[in-house]
């Protein structure tokens, strides 16, 4: 495909969530009847809320983020092309603001876009639902309030890879296996990350996790535009 962008112009963005406190039993009462309710259909009969809420941090409504990393290209056309990453994490609002600052001061312009794998049903609401949870006001660039579909400035790779198949779903993991690009997946996985961040209470392998995944997303949009994929010394952590 030929999507006939400028690199230059794109943010590539992962987020890591996790459910928002560690133990079911931590939310209030009303909390976990709407955690019950929330997810009787996705459970099995014999799975209680409690088991079930490890998987908590895949809704905004009972999850939070704890790590966004992006990643931008610069001097792309020329022999010193360079894929800079970094990472916001910890306290999830100052995660969120800062994010919003750099989009707001950087990434402002109708012509820039951010570009996710499968970020149109996860990524891109997911943080817009926790910067409203946060009362932190939307980056124009999150706010789809009365925009036409061409005025949205999102990249999806997943999407990209479906050509119009909307049913068909591609993991990350496998789209760069069969395309030949350096597996993100490497140590850990996205249903590890809560027992990552809770019991072994380490933020930096997550961040690792989550910079590779906007890596990833970067091979995919040069891979589906016939471009040469990044050398590791192309890739510079900021």
């Amino acid at each position: 495909m030929n999507t006939k962008i400028n690199f230059e112009n794109i943010l590539f963005l992962d987020i890591e969530t996790v459910p928002e406190v560690e133990d079911f039993e931590d939310l209030s009462e009303t909390k976990q009847e709407l955690f019950a309710l929330k997810t009787q259909y996705q459970r099995k009969e014999e799975i209680t809320p409690n088991e079930f809420y490890e998987r908590a941090g895949i809704w905004a409504e009972f999850g939070k983020i704890i790590c966004i990393s992006v990643g931008f290209f610069t001097n792309f056309n020329t022999n010193n092309r360079v894929f800079r990453v970094t990472s916001f994490y910890g306290d999830e609002a100052k995660i969120l603001i800062d994010f919003k600052n750099l989009l707001d001061t950087h990434y402002n312009k109708p012509y820039h876009l951010l570009c996710a794998h499968n970020g149109k049903e996860f990524d891109f609401p997911y943080i817009a639902r926790r910067m409203i949870i946060n009362q932190i006001k939307l980056p124009e660039k999150l706010n789809l309030f009365g925009k036409k579909p061409w005025e949205i400035a999102h990249l999806d790779t997943m999407e990209l890879w479906k050509f119009g198949d909307y049913k068909h779903f591609t993991s990350l993991k496998l789209l760069t296996h069969i395309l030949g690009i350096t597996s993100p997946k490497d140590d850990i996985n996205g249903s590890e990350v809560a027992a990552v961040y809770y019991k072994e209470k380490n933020i930096d392998r997550i961040v690792t996790y989550c910079e590779k995944d906007v890596i990833a997303v970067a091979q995919l949009l040069l891979r589906f535009n016939n471009e040469a994929l990044l050398e590791d010394i192309q890739i510079m952590h900021v």
